[in-house]
């Protein structure tokens, strides 16, 4: 299923990938009012796709975001209240970057009547499709594990201090997710012997879809993972997917995947 919006691939296990700052699309008619900051999309969540590529096998449903979150950010309220209060952050339509460079030339950004414009024509049919997906694997399964997939650069001095840790899970603080399944997920990377770092519901606890769908009395569980983009790729423009990077993270990410999913089995007789 495809859209100018999304494209979604429908699985038959109880799992859902969801990428919505994948997308690096800016429609035409925003181009002329955007900075060069914006046009580079540089904050996109680069490559995803591509190192989630082993989740088709798997028989997961996918879904990803085509327009570039400077446009619309998936991932935020749709009333564009901040998730991290007190902390700096982009809103629903942002106008600065993560290093907190203009997005727009001035007289350009978007007033009230062009966010709302944005929510209804990108924001609605993703968070639709996202809904509809769920309903469709829990009616299978009974309970479906959503996985929120993010990557974002390892040094962002305006969003967090030092170097982030190569994998931040977050369960908006253990409300989006059952316990076991999260312990699940997490041990793969624990035993892996210190390949890569990793924090739960450090300074990432998951954005909106995570928090708004991850309810584990309803039967969805969901974990964000926010990943450094320097464990699979360069983190500076052209910004080049490194296959030699990612195939050491490729198998863990599998893994945790697995091990989730084999713990929703287990724990749900019905799927």
């Amino acid at each position: 299923m495809t859209s100018t919006v999304f494209n979604l691939v429908q699985g038959d296990v109880p799992l859902l990938i969801s990428i919505p700052h994948l997308g690096t699309a800016l429609p035409d008619e925003l181009r002329g009012g955007l900075t060069p900051e914006a046009l580079s999309v540089r904050d996109t969540d680069w490559h995803l796709d591509t190192l989630y590529g082993f989740a088709r096998a798997m028989g997961a449903s996918v879904l990803g975001a085509k327009v570039s979150r400077y446009v619309i950010d998936l991932n935020r309220p749709p009333g564009g209240e901040s998730l991290y209060p007190g902390q700096t952050t982009t809103g629903l339509c942002p106008t600065e970057s993560f290093r907190g460079e203009p997005l727009y030339r001035a007289g350009h950004a978007p007033d009230d009547a062009e966010v709302q414009r944005r929510r209804a024509t990108y924001w609605q049919p993703y968070h639709d499709a996202l809904r509809a997906e769920l309903d469709r694997l829990r009616a299978l399964h009974g309970q479906v594990l959503l996985w929120e997939a993010h990557s974002i650069a390892s040094v962002l001095p305006r969003l967090f201090d030092g170097k982030l840790p190569d994998l931040n899970l977050g369960t908006n603080d253990s409300a989006a997710c059952a316990a076991d399944i999260l312990a699940a997920a997490v041990r793969p990377v624990t035993d892996s012997g210190g390949a890569f770092t990793h924090v739960v519901n450090g300074r990432f606890k998951g954005g909106y879809i995570t928090r708004a769908y991850g309810q584990p009395a309803a039967g969805v569980h969901a974990i964000q993972l926010e990943m450094c983009q320097s464990v699979y790729m360069n983190e500076e423009s052209p910004f080049d997917y490194r296959a030699e990077r990612a195939a050491r993270v490729q198998p863990l990410l599998e893994r945790m995947l697995g091990s989730a999913m084999l713990q929703l089995v287990t724990r749900d007789g019905t799927a």
